[in-house]
């Protein structure tokens, strides 16, 4: 009998090897970068194109190699990338102003309305296209008076040929973990508002007013029960009104509880 072996890489991706939990699938992602705790999947796409290193989260040119083009040596110079191959890699942010107002581009604290995408939602496709050819790029200065920099540099292939393993241009070893916060117990209090590095609730115990709005409790409020007072407490790692680093370093296993189908437990 023939041993069938998937040769397409998608195949590859979702096999899940014996010993492996499930959150080592590609699918268990926490929004396209952590699967679980075990690493931070964002890290792959510093290095995507040649030349240059990138922001793991943002579209901020970090560094800039020596042998890159001479053309290129302007990003060193405090840039932002715009494009790859034509595709944005940032998009207006929109939104009423004031309630019941119309959509507006909305201003990230007196600066523009643009906000970087996430690498895997905004190259995935230029990637399946143009991996391991030259593309066009075009940056923007950060500093006034803006200035538009368009420069050919190589999209990195994201995958070792015929392999599902990211190639190692990409991710040296230790890359992939690299920024994960150390104990573990900091993801759950650094990682603030409604964005997680750790895959846990913020709003729990959920009601809908008499006006439509929500009513609820922030999951790190310590007198928190499934009968508390719905009042949303924005996350302050200085309100002692919420759990603190200390909290979760020495009683974690009593200070995080099960939330089961939005509610606490009774």
């Amino acid at each position: 009998m023939k041993k069938i072996v998937p040769e397409n890489l998608t195949a590859q991706l979702q096999y899940r090897a014996a010993g492996n939990p499930p959150s080592t699938l590609p699918s268990a992602a926490i929004s396209n970068a952590f699967p679980g705790l075990e690493m931070d999947f964002r890290n792959v796409w510093r290095l995507i194109l040649e030349g240059i290193e990138l922001h793991e989260s943002s579209n901020f040119v970090v560094s800039v190699d020596e042998k890159i083009p001479e053309a290129a040596k302007e990003l060193r110079n405090n840039y932002q990338l715009l494009t790859v191959q034509g595709v944005p890699v940032t998009a207006t942010v929109t939104g009423p102003l004031v309630p019941d107002g119309p959509d507006v581009p909305l201003p990230k604290a007196g600066e523009d309305s643009q906000l970087a995408l996430e690498w895997s939602n905004a190259l995935a496709g230029v990637l399946h296209s143009c991996g391991g050819h030259d593309v066009e790029c075009e940056f923007q200065s950060l500093d006034p008076p803006l200035k538009n920099v368009k420069v050919v540099l190589r999209l990195r292939a994201f995958f070792k040929a015929g392999q599902a393993v990211i190639a190692r241009e990409l991710a040296e070893p230790g890359a992939l973990t690299q920024s994960l916060c150390s104990p573990w117990q900091n993801d759950y209090r650094e990682c603030a508002c409604f964005y997680w590095a750790a895959s846990r609730p913020d709003y729990v115990n959920v009601e809908t007013g008499e006006d439509g709005a929500s009513m609820g409790n922030n999951w790190m409020q310590k007198d928190r029960t499934e009968k508390s007072a719905k009042v949303y407490i924005v996350d302050d790692w200085l309100d002692d009104r919420l759990l603190s680093h200390t909290d979760l370093f020495q009683n974690w296993e009593r200070a995080l509880r099960f939330v089961i189908g939005n509610r606490d437990e009774e």
